[in-house]
């Protein structure tokens, strides 16, 4: 008894040698999530955000005006910038080290503090360099200053041996960094070109005066080993391209540029460009110091603030007063915008800097954009008209939508209710009617324009829909989604589904030729199986099938479903003059009304696949369905390894 209780005493002893301490560089390896939000692929790309901001804080303090990042074949990253070069000189705490090496070692030690070298920057922690640095296998700097070029290396943050001169360069100036993200910590996860050459060319839209130069010695098929991003237009360059070639309001949009010093006398200033597009869902995307604000912050609702009070003010002035209802929520639907600010010494929530918090924003960006906004308005009287009618409609609609919502039904009457995103189709009876079922607003928006409004109605969904199989009634019953469905079918779940109820005689799936449509397809029909079983005995449940490829051919044109079909087409040929043509669709978004009708909607010209129960084997039905949708992954993982063409590339 007494040795066991000398054993518990010895194991639950809690003293000063029970509390770690870890330095600088190992609590980062340790915990590396508390510096760039995880280990996962955004993380690692984090990795790259952090060396090319230091270069992009150079370029935009105007002391560089080119920067050349490069993936190397080895999955190493490479940022050059033509800058001042990172000190060199001993360190006034640390004299036994440079600048250099006290910046890529030390935690919180940085240029950006004061003010004095750098009046807005992107890193403010100064923990950007070191992090990198600790969290890869290999890390090396290369400074060209003076007329000299010296080099340090590193190994997990540990500097192999003191910065040496190893040359002279008498036309060169700026730093290196060639980095690899250690598998240590980030496993399998390597860069993808594709999402550092779209980080690259933001930065390139965020500041005008720069030009970066893209290179990749991976090539993944899809993206330009080589490229140069110079964008004199800044915002306004960034958002047409976006909205590529969708309808919008304005024939140019609202953009601007307003430096802070005017009317703050504060450094900094801030650049937008806004339009609004019945094409596609809106959105809007925030940087501050050239690093993306994913949650938005103090300069985003400084933004929408001036937007919201200079619609409301230029409606009173034309004399429509319902105007007045225009909410945020309504200038969000169609809205398109684009927000950069640069202002000194900016607080952010966390490091991985998702949020600007900094108050001063608000005002600054607020009161900076509401004068421009008002003199644009007053100025485009055509755009400004469409614009202020397409946001009481969506004020209406939202309206109207509440107002339903908590209207109470009638028992006597039992008037049905549509869900306020249904387009509903004119005819008065079900025979020949069809309700398409579609992916988010951005596909909707061709639909409408393609369909034919007597016979075919639309119904679009955001996102993926509740997985049904093991759900809650509860929380089946409560959903957006399954609700918009069942009002806009006319029926109920499970034994309250009636198929004489049904409102259309064909239900069509209309999403994505790819894994998310696939994926989004398959929920509607789990849902379709275990609650509107009737409804696919029936016949009434169909998947649309919309193309993959387009291939033209002087005036010959045809539409490929799959890669096989538009193998045969490229080796038969179409029949016309000159090369062929081959586009493809990425999305139902991304197909014009035309084409979308006459592939995917015209009775006469689409291809359809009804959904049907092998009578023969009616188990097999419920069991695929409980393997690919039920709670055990291992059964779905395995279906995916004997079915799917594309398993070898799938991340499960």
């Amino acid at each position: 008894m007494t040795d066991l209780l000398a054993e518990t005493e010895t194991e639950n002893t809690y003293d000063a040698s029970s509390i770690d301490v870890l330095d600088g560089l190992e609590a980062v390896r340790k915990r590396p999530g508390m510096y760039i939000g995880g280990t996962d692929e955004r993380a690692l790309h984090h990795m790259a955000a952090e060396i090319i901001d230091n270069s992009m804080d150079e370029a935009v303090a105007g002391f560089a005006t080119r920067i050349e990042v490069t993936l190397l074949a080895d999955y190493s990253l490479k940022v050059v910038d033509n800058g001042r070069g990172i000190p060199i000189d001993p360190h006034p705490k640390f004299p036994d080290k440079s600048a250099l090496e006290v910046i890529f070692t030390e935690l919180h030690a940085g240029g950006k503090f004061s003010g004095k070298a750098y009046e807005t920057s992107g890193g403010l922690h100064g923990v950007g360099s070191t992090v990198v640095n600790a969290l890869s296998d290999s890390l090396i700097v290369e400074v060209a200053k003076n007329k000299e070029v010296y080099q340090q290396g590193f190994i997990r943050g540990v500097p192999q041996g003191k910065l040496e001169k190893i040359g002279t360069t008498p036309n060169r100036r700026g730093t290196t960094v060639t980095f690899h993200a250690d598998d240590q910590i980030f496993g399998k996860h390597r860069f993808k070109p594709k999402r550092l050459m779209t980080l690259v060319r933001s930065k390139a839209y965020l500041f005008s005066g720069v030009e970066i130069r893209w290179k990749s010695e991976i090539d993944d098929g899809e993206t330009p080993t080589e490229a140069i991003f110079h964008f004199p237009g800044g915002l306004s360059d960034y958002l047409s391209e976006t909205l590529g070639g969708s309808t919008v309001y304005a024939d140019t949009p609202f953009a601007g540029k307003v430096e802070f010093k005017e009317k703050f006398n504060e450094a900094g200033y801030v650049e937008w460009s806004i339009n609004w597009t019945p094409s596609r869902d809106g959105f809007i995307q925030s940087y501050c110091n050239t690093v993306p604000t994913p949650e938005g912050g103090t300069h985003v609702t400084g933004f929408w603030a001036a937007i919201l009070k200079g619609i409301k003010a230029y409606g009173e002035l034309v004399g429509n007063k319902k105007a007045a209802q225009i909410t945020r929520d309504d200038l969000l639907a169609g809205g398109c915008a684009l927000v950069s600010c640069f202002i000194a010494d900016p607080a952010f929530v966390g490091q991985t800097k998702d949020r600007l918090s900094t108050e001063s924003a608000n005002k600054m960006v607020e009161n900076s954009v509401r004068d421009h906004f008002d003199n644009w308005l007053a100025s485009n009287n055509k755009s400004a008209g469409a614009i202020l009618d397409f946001l009481v409609l969506r004020a209406e609609e939202r309206l109207r939508r509440r107002q339903e919502k908590e209207t109470q039904r009638k028992s006597a009457t039992k008037k049905l209710r549509l869900p306020g995103k249904l387009t509903d189709c004119s005819a008065t009876n079900r025979e020949g009617t069809e309700l398409f079922i579609v992916e988010g607003d951005s596909a909707g928006g061709s639909a409408k324009m393609g369909r034919n409004r007597k016979t075919q109605a639309l119904l679009p969904l955001r996102g993926k829909i509740l997985n049904v199989l093991g759900a809650a009634s509860n929380k089946i019953g409560s959903n957006a989604e399954i609700s918009d469905l069942t009002q806009a079918l006319g029926v109920g779940l499970g034994t309250k589904f009636n198929v004489d109820d049904l409102r259309y005689d064909k239900i069509i799936i209309m999403t994505d030729a790819d894994v998310d449509g696939a994926h989004i397809a398959a929920l509607l029909m789990t849902f379709f199986y275990t609650q509107m079983r009737p409804m696919i005995d029936h016949g009434h449940l169909y998947l649309a099938c919309p193309p993959l490829f387009r291939l033209t051919q002087g005036a010959k044109r045809v539409y490929c479903v799959d890669e096989a079909e538009r193998d045969e087409w490229l080796e038969k040929g179409l029949g016309g003059k000159g090369k062929i043509d081959v586009s493809r669709f990425k999305g139902l978004g991304e197909m014009d009304a035309k084409d979308l009708k006459e592939t995917t909607m015209d009775p006469a010209s689409r291809k359809l696949i009804r959904v049907t129960i092998d009578e023969d084997e009616p188990g097999e039905t419920g069991d695929l369905v409980e393997r690919l949708m039920g709670k055990k992954p291992e059964k779905r993982f395995e279906y995916i390894q004997e079915n799917a063409r594309f398993v070898e590339e799938l991340d499960v």
